[in-house]
């Protein structure tokens, strides 16, 4: 599991995460314009940053389930507009994961392309092929109290996210709420980010924690956030009669002076 510290900005009152997953460039339904609007957003809020998580190239190969012949950029040229498109905001990018669409070329010729994408934007260190699970800190805590190594300041607030393309999930909404709840299963995070479904979802859940040091359980919540699709209704899911999907993408948000999240559509 790739592990990651994103140490940010003390002045960060309100965190802003935004997930970019299932975006499918190349496709001729994808909505170029809409990442553009969301891309361009993040770029003009020095409180928000960002997730990559899977599918962000449609990458359709004659051996897919998608159709080869109808992609509107060639995969080579998907990879050059996804740099240049995330180009202004790549030092605002978390993590940044594989999706299966970019994983058809691993499977068949072990060729990686969102390592060669994370390669251009210059963060191959914030890259992972599977999962990544982040410490996140930001902000003051309100409580005043002293960070451990003696530094005299504050201590900022830390959350743990654990963040997944994902696979399979059925057609049905029960199905895809069970597979973004069953990350759970996995690691203890205090939020989980799921994609792939193109189901916008949010839910919590309350999990008493261990505290071994203490010899304590805390009762806590737990933050599951499903993220959306960039596509407009037609090809591959309109053949297969798939239901159409919202492009509203939850936007998570994270309290920098005592630990409180929620996200909203």
């Amino acid at each position: 599991m790739n592990i990651l510290k994103c140490d940010l900005p003390r002045e960060i009152k309100t965190l802003e995460i935004h997930t970019f997953a299932d975006l499918h460039i190349g496709d001729r339904h994808c909505d170029m314009q809409l990442i553009k609007k969301n891309i361009k957003e993040v770029q003009d809020n020095p409180n928000a940053y960002v997730i990559l998580n899977g599918d962000i190239l449609n990458n359709a190969t004659k051996t897919s389930v998608s159709d080869s012949y109808a992609e509107e950029i060639p995969p080579m040229e998907q990879i050059q507009t996804a740099v240049d498109l995330f180009e202004p905001i790549k030092d605002k990018i978390l993590a940044i994961g594989n999706g299966n669409h970019e994983n058809r070329s691993y499977i068949k010729e072990g060729i990686d392309l969102m390592a060669i994408v994370a390669k251009q934007l210059g963060i191959y260190e914030k890259y992972s092929k599977e999962s990544s699970f982040l410490f996140i800190r930001f902000g003051e805590r309100s409580d005043g109290h002293k960070e451990s190594k003696g530094s005299g300041k504050v201590r900022k607030l830390c959350y743990t996210l654990f963040c997944n393309h994902g696979s399979g999930g059925g057609r049905k909404e029960g199905a895809k709420a069970i597979r973004l709840a069953d990350m759970a299963s996995i690691v203890d995070a205090d939020i989980y980010v799921h994609s792939h479904t193109h189901l916008p979802m949010i839910m919590k859940q309350s999990f008493f924690r261990v505290d071994i040091p203490n010899s304590y359980i805390a009762n806590v919540n737990k933050l599951f956030v499903n993220t959306s699709a960039m596509l407009k209704y037609g090809g591959y899911g309109e053949q297969y009669e798939f239901k159409p999907a919202s492009t509203d993408t939850p936007t998570i948000y994270l309290n920098g002076t005592k630990k409180h999240m929620y996200a909203k559509l």
